[in-house]
C-alpha cells in the first residue's frame, strides 16, 4: 500500500502533485478498432524509399504521386485525394528502410487533419510483403509477426507523442495543433462519417489502435515520456524538492507501493549527510524520496520460492542549480530546471516496469535539492560526510550532483555507516564496503540489487565528448552492457559507451579526505572522473549502469514527437533491456 512519511517538519508534499494525473491526456487519440468510427477510418500505408515502386497505386494517385515529388523520406506524409475531395488514403514515408526501431516518423500522424485512421501493413519493396507467404517455415513466420508487431508499438508510441506539447502556461490550454474546419470535414467526408464532430479548430487526428501492439507498454511508455517531459521542463518555481516528491508519491499511490519521504533535518537522522549538505542552504529543504513495489500476487517471490530479482533505480533530483558558492555564469545556468532530468528518467522508467508488471521487486530512491547561494552554503574544499562513511573533500560546489548520488546508491546498496569517525565501522574509499552493513544485512527485507541504474544530468563534459542527444554509458559489467547496446539498436534509442578507466581513479585522492569529488579539476576526462567518483560507492554491485544524460532536446534531437523541452532520453532502450532481463509477471 503508498504511505506517505509518518512525519515531514520541514513542509508537507500533500497537494503539490501537477504532471502525473495529466501524463495519460493522449491515451484516448488512440482508438479501438471495435469502434463505430474506425471502421471507415482512412488508411495509412508506412512506406520505405524502396517500397515506393510496389505501392500498385491507381493511376490518379501514382500520378499525385509523382507530382508532390513524395520521396518517402523518414516523417514525410503524402495525403492521397478521393474524388469527392477529401483524403482516400495517406502514405508515411519511413526513409532508406522499414527496419529502424525510431517511432518517430509515425509522430508526423499527429499532424493530419481531424478524422479517424488507420495503420497498413509496411510497404517496403521486398517480396515478402507484410502477409507472408504459406510456404514460410514457423520460424520465418514468427519473425514477420514480431516484426509486424514491433512496427504497431512504434507508430502507437510515435503517434501518441507527436501530439505531445508543454501547455501549462499557455492560455488556450491544450496545445494541440489547430485544424483548419474546411479540411476536417473534407476528411469527415472521406471517412463516410458525421463532419461536424471533426469540424473544430482543435479537431485533432485519431488512430485505431495498430494490430499486434503491446497496448500496456506502450500506454507506460506514453505516460512516462509524456510526465517526464513535462516534469523537466517546469520552471523551478513550480518544482522544487517537495513538489518532484509529490508526484513519486503520486506515481507510488497509483501502482500500490509503499512511499517515504525524509526531508531537512530527518535526512540527518537517518544518516543522509551528502544530501542534506548540499540542499541545505535552499528554503525548500532537501528530501530523499524512496518508492518499494513487487508484482501484485507474487509477494516478492519467484513460482520456485526463490525471492525476485531487485532492481534498484537511482535518479539526480537536483531542481535547480545555481551552482553554489562556485556560481554558474548566467549562461550556464539559464536552463538548470533541467538537472532534475535524471529523476525524472528513473520514475518514467518505475512507471512502465510496474505498468508491465516485470517480475522483479523494484526499489526507486530520488535524493531531491536545490543547490543554492546562502549563509549556510556548504563551500569548496569543505569536508562532507556520505551515508558510507567515505569522507569526501569537495572540489567544487558544482559538482553537486555526484555527492547526493553517494548517500543513494550507498542505500541501495545497504551501505549505512552511523557514524563516519567510527574506525570500527567507518569506511574508506581504498577499502569500501562490498556487502550490506550489519544492520542493514539483518534486516530481512534487504536484497543486494540484481541490476542497479542511476541515471544524472551529472557532467557537461559527456555533452562535449557525445552531444546533446546521445547519452553515455558507464557498466562495471561487460555483459549487462551489451544487453543494453543491443536493446537501444532494436529501439532506435541509441546510448554509448564510455570506459571506466581506471588509471584515472588516482586523481580522486585527497590529501585530507578519503575522496576528491573532482579530483585534479584540469576539465579533462570528467564524465569519466565523475563516473569512478561514483563508483567509489557502488562497491559489491554485480551490475550497475550509470546514465549521463543531457535530458533535453536541442538542436538536431528536434523533430516530430520530439519539440524542444525536456526528454527521456534512453527510456525505450532502459526498458526494453529490463523487460528482457525480467519478463513480465503471470
Amino acid at each position: 500500500m503508498a504511505t506517505g512519511a509518518t512525519a515531514m517538519p520541514n513542509g508537507a508534499i500533500l497537494g503539490l502533485e501537477y504532471w502525473w494525473s495529466r501524463s495519460s491526456r493522449y491515451e484516448a487519440l488512440l482508438v479501438s478498432g471495435n469502434d463505430e468510427n474506425a471502421k471507415a477510418a482512412i488508411p495509412v500505408t508506412p512506406v520505405s524509399q524502396a517500397g515506393i515502386d510496389s505501392l500498385g497505386l491507381e493511376p490518379l494517385h501514382s500520378g499525385w504521386v509523382r507530382t508532390s515529388r513524395f520521396k518517402a523520406k523518414s516523417g514525410e506524409v503524402c495525403l492521397l485525394p478521393s474524388a469527392q475531395g477529401g483524403v482516400a488514403r495517406v502514405l508515411l514515408g519511413l526513409g532508406p528502410s522499414a527496419a529502424g526501431g525510431e517511432p518517430w516518423p509515425f509522430a508526423a500522424l499527429a499532424k493530419l487533419p481531424g478524422g479517424v485512421y488507420r495503420l497498413e501493413a509496411v510497404a517496403d519493396g521486398s517480396s515478402s510483403g507484410g502477409g507472408g507467404g504459406g510456404g514460410e517455415d514457423a520460424a520465418a513466420q514468427a519473425a514477420v509477426a514480431a516484426a509486424a508487431a514491433a512496427v504497431a508499438d512504434r507508430a502507437a508510441l510515435g503517434f501518441l507523442l507527436g501530439h505531445y506539447a508543454f501547455e501549462r502556461y499557455k492560455a488556450s490550454g491544450s496545445g494541440a495543433t489547430a485544424t483548419p474546419a474546411g479540411a476536417a470535414a473534407a476528411v469527415g467526408a472521406a471517412a463516410g462519417g458525421d463532419a461536424e464532430a471533426e469540424a473544430g479548430a482543435e479537431a485533432k487526428p485519431r488512430l485505431v489502435w495498430p494490430a499486434g501492439a503491446n497496448r500496456t507498454q506502450v500506454a507506460a511508455l506514453a505516460r512516462g515520456f509524456v510526465w517526464a517531459r513535462d516534469l523537466i521542463t517546469t520552471p523551478a518555481e513550480d518544482l522544487g524538492p517537495q513538489h518532484l516528491a509529490a508526484e513519486a508519491a503520486a506515481l507510488a499511490a497509483a501502482h500500490g507501493a509503499s512511499f517515504r519521504v525524509l526531508q531537512g533535518d530527518e535526512l540527518l537522522e537517518h544518516n543522509y549527510p551528502a544530501i542534506h549538505t548540499v540542499g541545505r542552504a535552499s528554503y525548500r529543504p532537501p528530501l530523499l524520496a524512496t518508492i518499494e513495489w513487487s508484482p501484485p500476487g507474487a509477494e516478492g517471490s519467484a513460482a520456485g520460492g526463490e525471492p525476485l530479482p531487485v532492481l534498484a533505480l537511482v535518479g539526480k533530483g537536483v531542481c535547480f542549480d545555481t551552482g553554489g558558492l562556485d556560481l554558474k555564469p548566467a549562461a550556464s545556468m539559464k536552463n538548470m530546471k533541467k538537472d532534475m532530468g535524471g529523476a525524472a528518467l528513473v520514475l518514467a522508467l518505475a512507471h512502465a516496469v510496474m505498468a508491465a508488471r516485470l517480475r522483479c521487486r523494484l526499489r526507486v530512491l530520488v535524493p531531491a535539492v536545490e543547490n543554492s547561494v546562502g549563509g549556510n552554503a556548504f563551500r569548496p574544499l569543505d569536508v562532507l560526510h556520505t551515508r558510507a562513511g567515505i569522507t569526501v573533500e569537495n572540489g567544487n560546489t558544482d559538482a553537486e550532483g555526484r555527492l547526493i548520488l553517494a548517500d543513494a546508491l550507498a542505500d541501495a546498496l545497504g551501505r549505512d555507516c552511523r557514524n563516519a569517525n567510527d574506525t570500527t565501522t567507518a569506511t574508506t574509499a581504498t577499502t569500501a564496503t562490498t556487502a550490506p552493513t550489519a544492520a542493514t544485512a539483518n534486516d530481512p527485507n534487504f536484497q543486494l540489487p540484481d541490476l542497479l541504474i542511476d541515471a544524472a544530468t551529472l557532467t557537461g563534459a559527456a555533452r562535449v565528448a557525445l552531444g546533446a542527444d546521445l547519452p553515455a554509458v558507464f557498466a562495471n559489467d561487460d555483459d549487462t552492457w551489451r544487453a543494453l547496446e543491443a536493446a537501444a539498436a532494436a529501439a532506435g534509442d541509441p546510448v554509448w559507451r564510455l570506459p571506466l578507466h581506471a588509471p584515472y581513479r588516482k586523481s580522486l585522492d585527497s590529501k585530507i579526505a578519503d575522496l576528491s569529488s573532482t579530483g585534479a579539476g584540469d576539465g579533462l576526462g570528467g564524465a569519466i572522473i565523475a563516473a569512478l567518483f561514483l563508483q567509489e560507492f557502488v562497491r559489491g554491485a554485480p551490475r550497475w549502469l550509470h546514465i549521463d544524460t543531457n535530458a533535453f532536446n536541442v538542436g538536431v534531437a528536434v523533430g516530430p514527437g520530439r519539440p524542444e523541452g525536456g526528454e527521456a532520453q534512453g527510456l525505450r532502450a532502459l526498458f526494453a533491456m529490463i523487460s528482457a532481463r525480467y519478463g513480465a509477471a503471470a
